[in-house]
């Protein structure tokens, strides 16, 4: 795979005309950029110094607005290709042939913070696809929440004011713990669904590459005949739905705030290219007031039990960008970027985004030809009328208006039959008012529905993020406020949560609705059992047995997991068979949050220097409590006992393989046997093991 990229990235240079001598912005060849022209040695500068004007003026202007939302992203390249034809419910000719694979860039983000900010931070994440179709570019611009926080556009500025930081210091920083948005949460109730959401595992996942994708509104496909379908869209990643725990998240901001854009990038530079499953809802148009609530509340969800989602394609990613600047931050995105047979429906909050957006691009990338830049031009001709503005890169010629004779009538409609964009045939009439319809109205059933989904680890950590983040309010008249807006969704939940930032419990609580929706939790969101890409750390020390390693390494990689040897120091160890091992990272370099699971191999007699080293014992304590896998063979097993892991049956005899609670243990010495490896992955598939008692030391 190295070779295969060293290749690549050589024709690239090969073709690139930066290879060769530096010049200026004219092509003139420069001989010296480090000193700028002056009279003498220690005289003033020279604005002769056309040179130096033309760098620093560069420089002065290379920032552009970041984005008020959604600044910090992570962009890949690749592309889409259908299952089977999708005629009977769209034209979009991207969804007609498995032939036919369409290109497409993804940029993932957080929400909140600015470009500087953490990757890990409790948030929304954006899930943005331009899709380069034939019949012009479509974008399907999501988040990871399926719902949104408000249900008419023009509440966004006020959502958006809340949630950023305070005006009056700019604190905090990516981060939703704080008073102004809460006050807001605890005075709109429509945002509930969507906060049960932020509150919840889901906020802070593991991996761009195991993370779900969601268009959030409810869009219109149209077949060729003019007939209309609701859907709904869904990604869903095979390697599952992971998340990480909030003590980890808020570690992982200070060893490595890259986390989640590493991760993507690590991951597409060898070749384990991330992959996703389109899947829609769709709801014919006679069934639009079949349900309990609203198909334009953006705030709410089509439960997959009423209707299952349907597969109709995938989604590779396989490319990084060359550029962060030309290609991830410069990409510009718009809900109202469609393609013939993809329309919109009567979604207030979609029909403000569809104005929003293209303002937005307007004035962050410098005028209206920002369409002209490489990541956003589309691979289908372009033929317009508009000409000049910022950027214009295009050389016209002919007329630039519509008709006319002296062009020959060129560039003309497409005209009626074509494949060109009609827009759905609607009849809207009604008087003019600033009203919410009453169906938007009910702002708990679906919040409860959530709750009830959750697994019983889920709700603890659904509660514990609730008192961190009301913890963090100053006034306890909105912490007060909001545990009483969550009375509303369950009684319980608000009760944990008063207890646990200091307000009174709620009494006379309604009584939570039943309604649950197993699609919603974690635990039914598995993926494929595949163990690819996960990162184990494996700590050795000198005396360590390299056989065992050597042979849990091996398997492990045929399977596609990533192995890394952690040692208190950096360089290598000397193994029990005294040759030199070498070592991947040093522990002080590195944590338990970085990783997804932990391996203690043995030494030759009694326990390793391991247990000595508190920064290992850190490590594997950190791993065992955040549930993830935690292997030990011969030796090692007495490192991991030395946690005392209160109910965990760990090997006690040789050739015996012990799995308990993703704690896996064979007190074996030399090679890792097959049962101890098979029960090894199938802990590691899992991801996650919530069930574990606490350790004692």
């Amino acid at each position: 795979m190295g070779d295969r990229k060293q290749e690549q990235r050589e024709a690239f240079r090969a073709d690139d005309p930066a290879a060769g001598p530096l010049t200026t912005d004219q092509g003139v060849e420069v001989d010296h950029t480090d000193d700028s022209l002056a009279a003498g040695e220690r005289g003033p500068t020279l604005m002769e110094d056309f040179h130096f004007r033309e760098k620093l003026t560069h420089f002065d202007h290379e920032r552009i607005p970041e984005r008020v939302v959604h600044a910090r992203g992570a962009g890949a390249y690749g592309f889409f290709e259908p299952y089977e034809s999708c005629a009977e419910f769209t034209r979009a000719a991207f969804l007609q042939d498995p032939s036919v694979r369409t290109p497409v860039f993804v940029r993932f983000s957080t929400v909140q913070g600015p470009r500087g900010s953490a990757d890990t931070v409790r948030d929304v994440r954006g899930f943005a696809t331009k899709f380069y179709t034939s019949e012009g570019n479509y974008d399907l611009v999501g988040n990871n929440f399926p719902v949104f926080f408000i249900q008419d556009g023009i509440k966004f500025p006020d959502f958006v004011h809340a949630v950023k930081p305070e005006p009056h210091n700019d604190i905090p920083t990516g981060a939703s713990a704080h008073d102004t948005l809460w006050d807001f949460v605890s005075l709109q109730p429509e945002t509930l669904h969507a906060i049960m959401w932020l509150m919840s595992d889901r906020a802070i996942p593991r991996s761009y590459r195991m993370m779900q994708g969601f268009g959030v509104h409810t869009f219109r496909f149209v077949n060729a005949v003019g007939k209309g379908t609701f859907v709904k869209f869904h990604w869903r990643p095979k390697l599952g739905v992971h998340s990480l725990v909030w003590d980890e998240a808020q570690e992982c901001q200070g060893r490595d705030p890259d986390f989640n854009r590493r991760d993507l990038w690590d991951a597409i530079e060898a070749g384990e290219y991330p992959e996703w499953e389109l899947g829609v809802q769709l709801v014919a148009e006679e069934d639009e007031f079949a349900f309990d609530f609203d198909l334009l509340d953006a705030t709410k969800i089509i439960p997959e039990e009423q209707v299952p989602v349907r597969p109709v394609g995938r989604m590779v990613l396989n490319r990084n960008p060359e550029n962060f600047f030309a290609e991830t931050e410069q990409v510009a995105f718009h809900t109202a970027n469609v393609v013939p047979g993809v329309d919109f429906t009567n979604d207030p909050l979609l029909q403000a985004r569809n104005f929003s957006y293209l303002d937005t691009q307007l004035i962050r990338l410098g005028g209206p030809n920002f369409a002209q830049l490489p990541v956003n031009r589309p691979v289908a001709p372009v033929r317009t009328n508009q000409r000049d503005g910022y950027h214009q890169s295009a050389l016209h010629s002919g007329t630039n208006y519509f008709p006319n004779s002296l062009g020959g009538g060129c560039p003309a409609h497409a005209g009626a039959g074509a494949n060109a964009y009609t827009h759905y045939a609607e009849r809207v009439d009604g008087a003019k008012i600033r009203r919410r319809s009453p169906s938007f109205e009910d702002h708990y059933t679906q919040p409860a529905m959530f709750w009830n989904s959750m697994a019983d680890w889920e709700k603890r950590h659904i509660v514990a993020a609730f008192r961190f983040e009301l913890g963090k309010v100053g006034t306890m008249a909105v912490r007060a406020r909001t545990v009483e807006r969550l009375a509303k969704v369950n009684g319980d939940l608000a009760a944990q949560v008063a207890r646990g930032v200091g307000v009174p419990e709620p009494s006379g609580t309604e009584a939570a609705d039943k309604l649950s929706s197993p699609a919603l939790s974690l635990e039914s969101l598995g993926g494929d059992g595949s163990v690819r890409t996960r990162q184990i750390a494996v700590l050795v020390a000198d005396g360590v047995d390299t056989a065992q390693v050597t042979s849990v390494r091996e398997s492990l990689a045929a399977q596609g997991a990533i192995v890394e040897a952690l040692a208190p120091t950096d360089g290598s160890v000397t193994g029990a068979d005294g040759d030199r091992f070498a070592v991947d990272r040093a522990l002080p370099t590195v944590a338990s949050v970085l990783y997804d699971a932990v391996l203690l191999p043995g030494g030759p007699v009694g326990t390793p220097a391991t247990a000595a080293d508190p920064d290992a014992m850190r490590f594997v304590r950190d791993a065992y409590r955040h549930g993830k896998p935690v292997g030990a063979l011969g030796s090692g097993v007495g490192v991991l006992s030395a946690l005392e892991p209160e109910g965990v049956r760990l090997s006690a005899e040789f050739h015996h393989t012990v799995a308990d609670q993703g704690v896996v243990t064979d007190t074996s010495p030399g090679p890792a046997s097959d049962d101890f490896l098979h029960a090894f992955i199938a802990a590691l598939s899992a991801h996650r093991h919530w069930g574990r008692p606490p350790v004692r030391r």
